[in-house]
């Protein structure tokens, strides 16, 4: 790979890195773990160059570096998890008991998302929040889309029956 071409790669990933970050937060449930997830992916892809030449999908190359980091902190017990997501910090505040109610609705969606099964929880994040569409959801979490759309169905009725949406 040329130097001109290496430029770019690293370019095009270091760009990416608000949503990777997202991304290492869907796993982690914490965003000091999720930043340093990144932090780690990042270091063992810029270090190994030679790795770079044959990546044809940066982004989705990088959040299965990231998954598969997760996994290995997983395996060892060497993740550490730190405060919770900030509270509603998006929200606008023009009716204080609207803010209020959509900030409860939203600690209460985190937390729930936070305690699903990392099987419903992946495919959730990747076609409802990151907007994949679900062949691209199965391609980067490696299953087919039969399976991908039915831990999809089973994630979605179960996050809204603990929110309280259904039955």
């Amino acid at each position: 790979m040329t130097s001109w071409a290496l430029q770019d790669m690293r370019h095009a990933i270091t760009t990416m890195m608000p949503d990777l970050r997202r991304y290492a937060r869907s796993l982690t449930r914490s965003a000091d773990a999720a930043d340093d997830l990144v932090q780690t992916a990042y270091e063992r892809v810029l270090t190994r160059q030679v790795s770079l030449d044959a990546i044809e999908q940066p982004a989705s190359w990088m959040r299965c570096v990231i998954r598969n980091l997760w996994i290995d902190q997983k395996r060892s017990s060497r993740e550490r998890l730190s405060a919770p997501l900030e509270d509603g910090e998006h929200i606008g505040t023009e009716d204080t008991e609207r803010t209020l109610i959509a900030r409860s609705m939203l600690m209460r969606v985190r937390e729930v998302m936070a305690a699903l099964p990392e099987e419903q929880r992946g495919p959730i994040m990747l076609v409802c929040v990151k907007g994949l569409s679900y062949q691209e959801a199965a391609a980067e979490l490696n299953i087919p889309i039969g399976t991908l759309m039915s831990r999809l169905a089973r994630g979605r009725l179960e996050l809204a029956r603990r929110v309280g949406l259904a039955k």
